[in-house]
Formats: structure tokens, C-alpha cells, sequence
């Protein structure tokens, strides 16, 4: 990936690569969070302030301690400690700022300590070799691809309340098959 120009990496981890659609990393908040358009657009931006953050934070980590000192074997306890200690920061933040979109995420938001899309992400970024500024496109990349997904599939759930769906497609089964749709749609971009 290294090889590329900067906006090729942001286009490439967006769309090609869609951490969601095409690497099926992060479906527990893509599809638990994708009810409301508002909600979504909340939790894309708490996981672009993570991945973005992490993600740099994590690459220096591994760069100026990990690797010269040779303690890659502490990179994925590291990595959460650090993906942990920022989820907890937005949780926070969100809480005081916006107290009716921390309602609406819920469990949701501290989850992105567990998303392995964050985790991906930022151990992607050490072992592709990307340097610091490939490594922050690459982040800001995914995180909008993310939050595009994310946004998409939860217009797309809003579109479908007000309409007459069969009744054993309702709910979740529609949710799924719009997701479904959405992923045959992204993988046209890496054929």
C-alpha cells in the first residue's frame, strides 16, 4: 500500500478495502447502531476520533519503542491499552457534550474498544510499513468509509420504516438484506 500516492491510500481504505463491507471488521456497531441517521453519524464521528488517534498513536508506539527495543510480542496488549484509554476519553466527552447521543449509542459506544475494525486498523498500519503520514490518511480513510457505511445502511433503515415491508422481513432480516446489498455494491469497486 505504500507505494501509492496519499489519496489512493484514503480511497483505497474507504472504498476498495471498506473495513465493514469488504473486510467484514467492525459489524457489531454497523449493525447495531445503524437505526437512526443522526446515531450513526455520531458513532462515525467517536471512531474517527479513535482510529485517526489510535492509529498515530499506535504507529510511534511500535516505531520509537516496540520495534527498537524488540518488544513487538507487547504490540496487541499495547495496542488495546491504547484504543481503551481513547474510547474511554470520547465516552467521556460524549457524555458531557451531547447527553441524548450518548442515550442513543449506548452500549455501542464503549464497544469501540472491541472493534476490531480500530484494531485492524492500527495493526495494518505497522506491518504494511506505511510511515506517519500514510499511516494518518489511512486512518482518516477508514474511519470515513466507516462512517459512510454506517450512515448509508442507517438512511437506508429509516427509508424502509415507512414502508410496507413483509412482515418476516421486517426488522432485522431487512436490515440484513440492505447490508447485503451494500456489500455487493463496494465489492464493485475492488472487481
Amino acid at each position: 500500500m505504500s507505494e501509492y500516492g496519499l489519496f489512493m491510500i484514503f480511497f483505497a481504505a474507504a472504498f476498495f478495502n471498506n473495513f465493514v463491507l469488504i473486510q467484514f471488521l467492525g459489524i457489531c456497531p454497523f449493525l447495531g447502531v445503524s437505526k437512526r441517521v443522526e446515531s450513526s453519524l455520531g458513532m462515525g464521528m467517536a471512531v474517527l476520533f479513535v482510529m485517526t488517534l489510535a492509529s498515530l498513536i499506535t504507529w510511534m508506539l511500535h516505531e520509537f519503542l516496540l520495534f527498537p527495543l524488540g518488544l513487538d510480542y507487547l504490540r496487541t496488549i499495547t495496542f488495546i491499552l491504547v484504543i481503551a484509554s481513547l474510547v474511554q476519553f470520547v465516552e467521556l466527552f460524549v457524555q458531557k457534550a451531547s447527553p441524548t447521543l450518548y442515550k442513543a449509542l449506548g452500549i455501542f459506544l464503549p464497544l469501540i474498544t472491541t472493534n476490531c475494525a480500530v484494531m485492524g486498523l492500527a495493526i495494518m498500519n505497522v506491518t504494511e510499513g506505511l510511515n506517519i503520514i500514510q499511516t494518518l490518511v489511512h486512518a482518516l480513510g477508514a474511519a470515513a468509509g466507516f462512517t459512510l457505511v454506517l450512515v448509508m445502511l442507517a438512511g437506508l433503515r429509516e427509508h424502509l420504516e415507512i414502508h410496507d415491508v413483509p412482515k418476516p422481513l421486517a426488522g432485522v432480516p431487512v436490515a440484513l438484506l440492505a447490508a447485503g446489498i451494500l456489500a455487493l455494491a463496494f465489492s464493485g469497486f475492488v472487481l
